[in-house]
């Protein structure tokens, strides 16, 4: 599994030569294949092979396309993620409601308790609330404790004027950060031979990414800690090298340091297993990435 992220952002035409990306601008680069987990074309100006395109594709790179104003818009994935795609959709098409059910509550449960832990140093009683409302998810998430939560969760960290909707660099920095997560999903699920599009909770017929979009809700926290830490500063080339990193982070799962893509492979590896019916599932198979809110949390 490749580890590096590489993000052009410079005119230049990528190339393919004996297992390497060539990079040729102001000078020429190289980087091989195999050490490569994401691309990213930041600029509009960059142009690309269809040998490098069709050797990205072999090897299960992720590749990111930027618009002009080097917001994600696309990226690329091979149709055929896994050997045995073709029995993999099947088994998805059959995926039991009942363990979609327990698994979206996991899900949900694991968000709101990141939410908690990450919200403990701004207002300890609101972090209180928000425990509360994990400890009420249901099976399914029946009485919306991800919404009530969400609610309280954003007017606290960002301000009682905040507003997703709005026009800000903290939602613009939270949109980049959200879309390479996002990314790193949507390799993991086609690499196992699954369809993003049918989810477990998302089931929007507009959103080609349902299942991604279920899978990393309780890692969106990472993404809202590098916001919340960087204030108001303006969302440019740096801040987004910030929010890259995130994918090179060391975070503990399972009890194993490792990377937050490795994590996110063994995560979305366990959750199809169980979805299929192929591995049980408690609640440590899903992520905590803003270090454990537990039972003492319910003091706080």
């Amino acid at each position: 599994m490749g580890f590096r992220t590489v993000l052009i952002q410079s005119p230049c035409k990528l190339t393919y030569k004996d297992g390497f990306l060539i990079l040729r601008g102001s000078t020429v680069r190289m980087v091989h294949l195999s050490e490569i987990h994401t691309l990213i074309i930041d600029s509009t100006m960059t142009s690309v092979t269809g040998y490098l395109i069709c050797e990205l594709m072999k090897e299960k790179i992720n590749v990111i396309f930027c618009d002009e104003a080097r917001n994600p818009i696309g990226e690329l994935h091979p149709c055929y993620g896994s050997h045995y795609a073709s029995g993999r959709v099947i088994e998805q098409t059959k995926w039991q409601e009942a363990r979609k059910d327990i698994l979206w509550q996991y899900v949900i449960r694991r968000k709101i308790l990141n939410q908690a832990s990450l919200m403990r140093g701004i207002d300890v009683e609101a972090a209180a609330m928000i425990y509360g409302f994990a400890q009420d998810v249901g099976p399914g998430d029946p009485t919306n404790r991800e919404g009530h939560a969400a609610k309280v969760y954003f007017n606290r960290i960002f301000g009682p004027e905040f507003s997703r909707n709005m026009k800000s660099n903290r939602n613009a920095a939270l949109n980049y950060g959200y879309a390479i997560l996002l990314s790193a999903f949507n390799k993991e699920i086609t690499a196992r031979g699954y369809l993003t599009q049918l989810g477990i909770h998302h089931h929007s017929a507009l959103n080609p990414f349902n299942l991604s979009s279920d899978l990393m809700e309780p890692f969106r926290a990472m993404i809202d800690r590098i916001v919340l830490d960087n204030g108001e500063r303006e969302f440019g080339k740096e801040y987004k090298y910030t929010l890259l990193e995130v994918l090179n982070r060391e975070i503990n799962y399972e009890n194993s340091s490792m990377s937050v893509t490795t994590a996110i492979a063994r995560y979305v590896r366990k959750t199809t297993d169980y979805l299929s019916g192929k591995a049980s599932l408690d609640e440590s198979t899903v992520i905590n990435v803003e270090g454990a809110a537990d039972e003492s949390d319910r003091h706080v």
